[in-house]
């Protein structure tokens, strides 16, 4: 499995009413790392014909990121099957590893020609792998 990593920092815009960052938030790094892994392993290659919709979300919330920290976004993909792959997103504070919420994300393949889910084609099988 190929993984990605992403550090960022809490800002304001990141907090909600009770100074934790905001649960849309989590939701939005989530999509943000997904989509860069995606272009690095992809190369943009099959842009064209393909892309990815999401078909649900499970966020395991364990701890509350506050002002300030800073955070390590990890992402990968354990599996594949037919159009579904599921891709992991883990939140951790950057110093001393503490994981703060999980992700776990089942995307669909969609061919752009007919907009309709399609096997997900060995080569970007193997470009998780």
């Amino acid at each position: 499995m190929k993984r990605f990593e992403k550090r960022l920092i809490v800002t304001p815009d990141d907090l909600d009413a009770l100074q934790h960052v905001n649960n849309v938030r989590y939701l939005e790094w989530v999509q943000e790392i997904s989509r860069e892994h995606w272009n690095i392993l992809s190369e943009n290659q099959w842009d064209t014909s393909y892309y990815w919709v999401v078909r649900s979300h499970h966020i395991e919330y364990f701890r509350a990121a506050q002002l300030g920290d800073e955070l390590l976004l990890t992402t990968f993909v354990p599996d594949v099957t037919g159009p579904l792959s599921r891709r992991i997103v883990e939140i951790s504070r950057a110093h001393g590893g503490v994981l703060l919420a999980r992700c776990e994300t089942q995307w669909c393949l969609i061919d752009a020609m007919s907009n309709r889910a399609c096997r997900i084609p060995e080569p970007i099988q193997r470009c998780f792998e």
